[in-house]
């Protein structure tokens, strides 16, 4: 019989791109934002200029409006302040991520 283990377990976080921002990608940028251990760095989306991904992004037609905070400066979304550097890459593997 075993006994359990007394470590303590150190919860690793992950950095996360996301290539594509159509409703997949919104998704699961709304799902990273319920995890902390997921850390969404960049997105790139050849096809939405970022002005655009923060209108999809805050006012989803079947999920609601966005519970962070949403805006863009720059070539950056902003989630709750958080810059996101967007990409506007045909080929995601020239992409330093």
């Amino acid at each position: 019989h075993t006994q359990p283990s007394n470590h303590s377990y150190h919860r690793m976080s992950i950095n996360v791109g996301i290539n594509g921002f159509g409703r997949i990608g919104r998704l699961v940028m709304r799902a990273a934002a319920t995890r902390p251990n997921i850390n969404i760095v960049a997105v790139n989306d050849p096809f939405i200029p970022v002005n655009y991904m923060e209108y999809m992004y805050k006012y989803d037609t079947v999920h609601g409006r966005a519970p962070q905070e949403v805006g863009h400066e720059g070539d950056n979304l902003l989630i709750d302040g958080k810059p996101l550097k967007v990409f506007s890459e045909m080929d995601p593997s020239k992409i330093a991520w």
